[in-house]
C-alpha cells in the first residue's frame, strides 16, 4: 500500500464524505496543542444513518463491525476537516467506542474492531491506537455504534 492516508483510502475504495455537522450544542472537533479531539461519530453514509438498532437483539457482530467502520470513516472525515490535510495527522492516539447493546451482549471489542481494523488499514502504523469498547443502553438516534477519537497532529 502507498504511504499516504489518502492513497490508502483510494486503494481501499473509500471516499471521505463531507464532515458531518454537530447534531446538538457541541463542536465536531477541538484542537489543543498537537492533539485533535474528534467528537463521537455515527454510522452515517451520504448524510443518513445507515445502521441503527441494538447489538444482541436487532443486530449481530458483523453488522456492528460495519457500523463501526462507517464511524471510523467519519472520524477521518472530521480529521481532514480539522487539519485540511490528513498527512498532518501524525498518529491516532485513542478511540472510544460505544456499542448500543443488550445487557448480556459481551462482544463490544469485536464490534469496535470494525473501526480499529479499518483505521490501521487506512493509516498504517500511524493508526495503531489505544482504545475502549463499552456498552451503552442507548445511543443518539438509536444508532448501533458511536466512536470518538484523539489524534496527534503536526502544524
Amino acid at each position: 500500500m502507498s504511504s499516504t492516508i489518502e492513497a490508502r483510502l483510494s486503494e481501499l475504495g473509500v471516499s471521505l464524505p463531507e464532515a458531518a455537522a454537530p447534531a446538538a450544542n457541541y463542536v465536531p472537533y477541538v484542537i489543543t496543542g498537537n492533539q485533535l479531539f474528534v467528537s463521537g461519530q455515527l454510522p452515517m453514509e451520504a448524510g443518513k444513518i445507515k445502521v441503527s438498532g441494538k447489538l444482541g437483539a436487532d443486530l449481530g457482530v458483523d453488522e456492528g463491525k460495519a457500523a463501526a467502520r462507517l464511524c471510523a470513516i467519519n472520524l477521518l472525515a472530521q480529521a481532514k476537516a480539522a487539519t485540511g490535510d490528513l498527512e498532518k495527522v501524525t498518529r491516532l492516539i485513542k478511540i472510544v467506542g460505544f456499542v448500543n447493546s443488550t445487557g448480556d451482549f459481551a462482544d463490544q471489542p469485536q464490534v469496535i474492531d470494525g473501526a480499529s481494523d479499518f483505521l490501521v488499514e487506512a493509516m498504517g502504523d500511524k493508526g495503531r491506537h489505544a482504545r475502549s469498547a463499552v456498552s451503552a443502553a442507548s445511543l443518539p438516534f438509536g444508532v448501533a455504534v458511536e466512536i470518538e477519537a484523539i489524534f496527534e497532529i503536526s502544524e
